[in-house]
């Protein structure tokens, strides 16, 4: 338990900041879950759309600290690489 009030301050911040950033996760996880359904039942054009979408919500998440810069190019490459298997 904090004794100062910066201390109380900066637990309600993190109760806040952690319940936002998990939230975000799980969009993400259900997000490129759905791409990788899609490219699985190989719907090319839908599954592109999707891909795009989540790539830009990983971006986001990683500019705003929610995953670190090699955990968003690492996702970003294997939704990527799923779909360029799919168009050949």
């Amino acid at each position: 338990m904090p004794i100062k009030k910066a201390g109380f301050k900066a637990v309600r911040q993190s109760k806040k900041s952690t319940a936002r950033n998990s939230r975000v996760k799980e969009q993400l996880k259900k997000s490129i879950k759905i791409s990788r359904r899609m490219v699985d039942d190989k719907k090319a054009d839908e599954a592109k759309a999707e891909i795009l979408k989540t790539v830009r919500m990983i971006d986001k998440a990683s500019s705003r600290g929610i995953l670190k810069k090699n955990t968003a190019a690492r996702k970003k490459s294997r939704l990527m690489k799923k779909l360029k298997g799919l168009e050949k």
